[in-house]
C-alpha cells in the first residue's frame, strides 16, 4: 500500500460570513504525526471541521487533496470512505445504535459491494481493542456514548480509530476532560497504532496542552493563530508553549494579543460547537 498523503493549499473558509481559515497549508502523510497548538478561537478545530465537511462552514477558496482526490467536491460520507476519520472534541450520543453495530457497518461501507467483515474477525478484533484500551467489557455492546463519561467517550473515538484504519487520523481535543490514568492509555495507543500502520496512517492531532505529547510525540508542531499556521517546529517547540505560553511568538510574528474577555468568549463558543474570531 502506498503512503497516504494529505494536502492542504491556501485553504480559506468563513462561518456566518466570518472569516476563519485564512491561508491554510499542510501536507501530512503516512507516518507522520502532526500537533496543532494555539490559543482558543484561531482557528484548529474549524480547519478539522472543513476538512471533514461540516456544513455550516463555507470554504471560500483553496483546496484539499488526499491522494490526488479532490476531498472539497466529496460528501461526508465519501470522505470517510476515501480514508479521513475525525475524532470529535465532543462525541454525540446515539441511542438505539451499539457500538458494535455502529462500527461493523462502518466497515463494511469501505469495503467492496457485497463484501463484509466476518462476524468472527470482526469481533476478535474488537475485543482486542477494547483490552488495548482498558475499557468495560459491556462497552462496546452499549448504545453509542449514551451514559458514557467523558473518558469513556474519548476512549471510544480511539476504539473507533482503531477498527477503523482511516489514511489520516484527526482527532479533535482528544484528550480533553481526560484524567491522568486515561490520558496515558489513550496516548499510548495512538503511538501504538501509528507504529504498527507504519506509513499507512498518518496523524493530526489538536491540542491545548503538551502532556498528551508526553505519550504521542509528534514530528512536526504547527502554532495556528489568526485562522493559519505561523509557526512550525518539533517537539521542542510544543515544550516552549507550555512552559512559556504564546506571548512570546505573538509579539515575535507582531499579532495582536486577545482580551481575555474574547479568549473566555471564544472558548464559550467552541464548547457550544461553533467557531468565532474576535473582532478587532
Amino acid at each position: 500500500m502506498s503512503k497516504p498523503v494529505l494536502k492542504i493549499s491556501e485553504l480559506h473558509a468563513s462561518v456566518e460570513e466570518k472569516d476563519i481559515l485564512k491561508g491554510v497549508n499542510m501536507v501530512v502523510k503516512g507516518g507522520e504525526i502532526h500537533a496543532i497548538m494555539g490559543p482558543n478561537g484561531t482557528g484548529k478545530s474549524t480547519l478539522a471541521s472543513v476538512i471533514m465537511g461540516h456544513p455550516n462552514y463555507t470554504v471560500q477558496s483553496g483546496a484539499v487533496d488526499l491522494d490526488g482526490q479532490d476531498v472539497l467536491e466529496m460528501e461526508v460520507d465519501e470522505r470517510a470512505r476515501a480514508g479521513i476519520f475525525l475524532g470529535m472534541q465532543y462525541p454525540s450520543e446515539i441511542g438505539g445504535v451499539t457500538n458494535a453495530d455502529f462500527l461493523r457497518t462502518a466497515i463494511n461501507t469501505k469495503k467492496e459491494a457485497g463484501e463484509e467483515v466476518s462476524l468472527f474477525k470482526f469481533a476478535k478484533g474488537l475485543d482486542n481493542a477494547t483490552n488495548k484500551l482498558e475499557m468495560r467489557k459491556d462497552l462496546p455492546h452499549r448504545y453509542l456514548n449514551v451514559g458514557f463519561s467523558g473518558g469513556e467517550k474519548k476512549r471510544n473515538e480511539i476504539l473507533q480509530l482503531l477498527m477503523l484504519e482511516p489514511k489520516i487520523a484527526i482527532l479533535d481535543e482528544i484528550d480533553s476532560g481526560l484524567d491522568i490514568d486515561a490520558l496515558r492509555i489513550v496516548g499510548t495507543n495512538i503511538t501504538a497504532v501509528v507504529k504498527e500502520r507504519k506509513d499507512e496512517m498518518g496523524v493530526i492531532i489538536i491540542t491545548h496542552y503538551q502532556r498528551l505529547l508526553d505519550y504521542v510525540k509528534p514530528d512536526f508542531v504547527h502554532v495556528f493563530m489568526e485562522g493559519r499556521i505561523v509557526k512550525t517546529g518539533d517537539y521542542s517547540l510544543a515544550q516552549k508553549l507550555e512552559k512559556d505560553g504564546y506571548d512570546w511568538l505573538k509579539e515575535e510574528l507582531g499579532i495582536k494579543t486577545f482580551t481575555e474577555e474574547q479568549t473566555a468568549v471564544a472558548a464559550e463558543k467552541i464548547r457550544m460547537g461553533t467557531c468565532f474570531v474576535p473582532k478587532k
